[in-house]
């Protein structure tokens, strides 16, 4: 799941618009994008500086991430290709699971919780799952969003928007962020794969301008602690997005389990409920 934001005031000036990722709803994994893997890395991409045909000049960014689409994203959203139980063991979307995760906020202590509600939604003709994620700074509520999520009949979980709320001393401030796939056109994209395969980099979310973050595989087999707790056979991912290209994250998946580390100010699972299809 694509992390949190934080407050409007906090977040960094739009970039480049990214390229975009050519995959097929119905399409198995090994039809997605083949990003080449990246030393990890949490600093800035290269820029570089080209001359315009008049005379001035502008700034590209490398991409830290690319999908390897040459600038086509058209997915074929078919609803008779997705099934109504998220159970990828990387993010097993489970009616009634929870997730508590701890880190830092420019120094602050900052909460996010997240949950699987039982809501109904439909998007693009999808019934989606809806996932509630708050996050607190100092014990202070600074963004209320729902989720909306969907796996497909190869096991891939999609994601279909968000409904983001911003606050500032309890009043909503921006909505800045939130999408809906087939709506002005937003894009779903693939949030967990149904087989991680290292090097292979997916389009999470295509809303231009407001939602384009992106991700690769880096690991399927690393070892990882969270909280008072190990994990092994974890999926380390890289994420970034053109809107914040000086920001890159890692993030780690256990089987069974989902998140249980990384985003910004490195957050760290310390509570966990299973939830029950059905």
């Amino acid at each position: 799941m694509p992390t949190p934001r934080p407050a409007p005031t906090l977040r960094v000036a739009a970039f480049l618009a990214a390229a975009a990722l050519a995959v097929s709803a119905c399409a198995s994994d090994d039809k997605q994008g083949t990003g080449t893997a990246k030393p990890s890395t949490t600093t800035a991409p290269d820029t570089t500086s080209t001359e315009t045909t008049e005379g001035s000049s502008e700034t590209s960014v490398v991409p830290v991430v690319d999908p390897g689409d040459g600038g086509a994203y058209e997915p074929t959203i078919d609803p008779a290709k997705f099934v109504t139980t998220i159970d990828n063991p990387y993010l097993p979307f489970l009616p009634g699971a929870s997730w508590t995760y701890d880190g830092t906020s420019e120094d602050k202590p900052e909460k996010i919780e997240v949950t699987v509600l039982r809501d109904a939604k439909t998007v693009m003709g999808v019934p989606v799952v809806v996932v509630r994620d708050t996050v607190s700074i100092d014990g202070e509520l600074v963004e209320d969003t729902y989720d909306w999520f969907a796996q497909d009949t190869d096991g891939n979980v999609w994601y279909f928007g968000e409904d983001v709320k911003d606050y500032e001393n309890g009043e909503v401030v921006s909505t800045a962020g939130s999408w809906e796939g087939g709506v002005d056109g937003a894009i779903p994209g693939i949030v967990m794969p149904a087989d991680p395969t290292v090097g292979k980099a997916f389009r999470q979310e295509f809303y231009k301008g407001e939602a384009e973050d992106m991700f690769e595989v880096l690991a399927t087999d690393e070892t990882t602690k969270a909280g008072d707790q190990g994990y092994d056979q974890v999926v380390k991912t890289e994420d970034w997005s053109p809107l914040e290209a000086e920001v890159v994250e890692h993030k780690y998946y256990a089987p069974g389990v989902g998140k249980v580390a990384g985003g910004k100010g490195h957050v760290e699972l310390v509570s966990f409920t299973p939830g029950k299809a059905g």
